[in-house]
């Protein structure tokens, strides 16, 4: 957390259960979330992706005083049914959901889009994009009092960043399904959101070319002069969670500095 950044007051998200898919170790956004949560008073189920995982995410989610830890590969079938099943079967409903996993191939994130494979934009449009709306069916029929979901985007979705090649129509496809998703769920009490925070080093930024060049320029590039951590997302999301932001669905949320108004 920035030195800065004061600690949160009260428990505006007692009572509230939240399902954080993408945790990887304590750099990751969906740690950050998590961490934001549990300390605004939320009960946390968190998933991994799988055994080899496994050691690395548990004593974080013990450590956060997690209900439920579960594997979730979505693309292994079954796997995410399970999980709600068990969120069905321990709580019997559900407040929050983050969507923060993505993949592509190493061969076809690292090459143009012209040089990506098919079956390498399948890959990642399915894990990326469509297992959020995956998500979205199942979370819908447990947030019988409303609720909200976020997936994490990234500015490569508007404008072209250099590198970021597949996963930028990928993740553009994303906020296109989650402001389709706000537009269905609306009715029910349930606002989704794209959160787009700007480059952050964790584990899936690392297989992008130049990274740490990214990082400098957009760090230089934002008004504020620093760039965000994985805390200023996870609270940025939590302030989308409550009762303040009821108003606010469908649009994709900066949480970058304000690099993203800056050509």
């Amino acid at each position: 957390m920035s030195a800065h950044l004061p600690r949160p007051h009260g428990q505006v998200l007692a009572g509230k259960r939240a399902l954080v898919v993408g945790v990887a170790n304590d750099s990751s956004i969906a740690y950050g979330c998590a961490s934001a949560f549990q300390q605004l008073g939320a009960s946390l189920a968190i998933t991994y992706l799988n055994e080899k995982a496994r050691p690395h995410v548990e004593p974080l989610a013990a450590g956060l005083g997690a209900d439920i830890v579960a594997p979730l590969d979505v693309s292994v079938p079954g796997q995410l049914e399970a999980v709600f099943e068990q969120i069905k079967e321990r709580w019997g409903k559900l407040d929050m959901l983050v969507h923060s996993i993505a993949f592509a191939p190493k061969a076809d994130l690292q090459g143009g889009l012209l040089d990506c494979s098919a079956e390498g934009f399948a890959k990642a449009m399915d894990i990326s994009c469509h297992s959020f709306v995956r998500m979205a069916k199942l979370a819908a029929p447990l947030m019988t009092d409303g609720g909200s979901m976020f997936a994490m985007s990234y500015y490569g979705a508007a404008r072209v960043v250099p590198n970021y090649n597949v996963m930028g129509p990928v993740k553009a496809a994303l906020e296109a399904s989650c402001r389709y998703l706000a537009h269905e769920l609306g009715p029910r009490g349930i606002r989704v959101h794209a959160i787009s925070p700007g480059p952050l080093k964790t584990r899936a930024a690392s297989g992008l070319k130049d990274f740490d060049l990214l990082l400098v320029e957009a760090a230089e590039r934002a008004p504020i002069g620093e760039l965000a951590d994985i805390m200023d997302v996870g609270f940025a999301c939590a302030y989308l969670a409550t009762p303040y932001a009821r108003r606010v669905t469908g649009g994709t949320i900066y949480v970058d500095g304000g690099a993203n108004i800056v050509a």
